[in-house]
């Protein structure tokens, strides 16, 4: 099934109120310890604002800011839901966290105007891959860095039939109890089994122009940050 903007934007905002709480109990409170991989990755690109984009409720941006307060951070998203439930987050305003719409397929910045470019959990719900990683490295100064955190499936035998049983079954399960939206829950493992694998992840990145293309798998395989230079 193709990836439909349009049904994102509306399911992103749709659960927003209940996005945090369920993050903690689908991942066990572990997918702060992986943004803060992620964080690390940004924080290690040259001196220069960053962009986070599906920022969502700005839990990556707060890691990179925690990380390195001087730098400019701007957490960037298209459902507008997510950009309230970030704005209420006393964190976002004592942080300074700028908050705006955008598409991550039509950037409204200039060419390289940031030293890093991050996401999490954004690639799979876009449209069209390559355009939107094609922009995430127009936007990005060279020598900058992009930074992708993503589910994937784990491809390990044993452990990768017990990963979808859980991700297929337990996951829409509780979105239905907890966020009351077996349908985002349900979107959630397909989009994962539809999606790149890591490899092809590293490939695609780099056949873009991309350079240095890293992956370091977390959570047992499931969890890949995908680190480039511009």
């Amino acid at each position: 099934m193709a990836v439909n903007a349009e049904m994102v934007r509306t399911m992103f905002t749709r659960i927003a109120g209940r996005y945090d709480l369920m993050n903690s109990l689908m991942t066990g409170g572990r997918h702060h310890a992986w943004r803060l991989v992620a964080a690390r990755e940004a924080v290690s690109a040259p001196p220069g604002p960053v962009l986070d984009l599906a920022t969502g409720t700005a839990d990556l941006a707060l890691a990179i800011r925690g990380l390195d307060p001087r730098r400019t951070v701007i957490g960037a998203d298209f459902a507008e839901g997510m950009l309230r439930a970030a704005a209420a987050k006393p964190a976002v305003r004592a942080q300074r966290v700028p908050l705006l719409g955008a598409d991550a397929l039509a950037l409204p910045f200039r060419d390289r105007a940031f030293a890093a470019v991050t996401s999490a959990f954004l690639l799979r719900n876009l449209e069209d891959l390559a355009a939107g990683l094609a922009e995430m490295r127009r936007v990005t100064r060279p020598g900058g860095r992009v930074v992708a955190l993503e589910i994937t499936r784990p491809g390990v035998p044993g452990w990768s039939q017990v990963f979808g049983l859980y991700f297929h079954r337990v996951v829409p399960a509780v979105g239905a109890l907890v966020a009351r939206d077996r349908q985002a829950y349900r979107y959630l493992p397909d989009s994962v089994d539809r999606f790149l694998t890591a490899p092809e992840l590293s490939r695609l990145m780099a056949t873009l122009g991309l350079r240095d293309v890293r992956c370091r798998r977390l959570g047992l395989g499931t969890i890949a940050v995908h680190t480039a230079t511009v």
